[in-house]
């Protein structure tokens, strides 16, 4: 099981970015996915889930600015995140849990700063 998050950068308050989360190893379609983050100092925390029967879920800070889908074709998991905010700043990661077992892919980093 691999997951593989891209697509992190720096950009301005306000600004938008779209992360990726490529899987391998299994299947999409078959388990709940979602994105965690963790902001300097802080603990990792989960910013949204995207359930079986596309369900999602997000954290209260972030409901409205930004968007989980799923690409089951693709086998991909990705986040729009919009208005950002100095406080979205962290490490994202994709997270799964497959057989019972978490797997956090590599982080991509998100800087929100002017």
């Amino acid at each position: 099981v691999q997951l593989q998050a891209s697509g992190g950068g720096l950009v301005q308050p306000g600004g938008s970015l779209r992360l990726s989360c490529a899987a391998s190893g299994f299947s999409l379609d078959a388990y709940d996915i979602g994105w965690f983050r963790q902001a300097p100092g802080k603990e990792r925390e989960v910013v949204a889930i995207s359930t079986l029967g596309d369900f999602t879920n997000y954290a209260a800070s972030v409901k409205g600015r930004f968007t989980i889908s799923r690409d089951n074709d693709k086998n991909t998991l990705d986040l729009q995140m919009n208005d950002l905010k100095p406080e979205d700043t962290g490490i994202y990661y994709c997270m799964s849990t497959v057989e019972g077992t978490p797997y956090f892919g590599q982080g991509t980093l998100v800087t929100v700063s002017s």
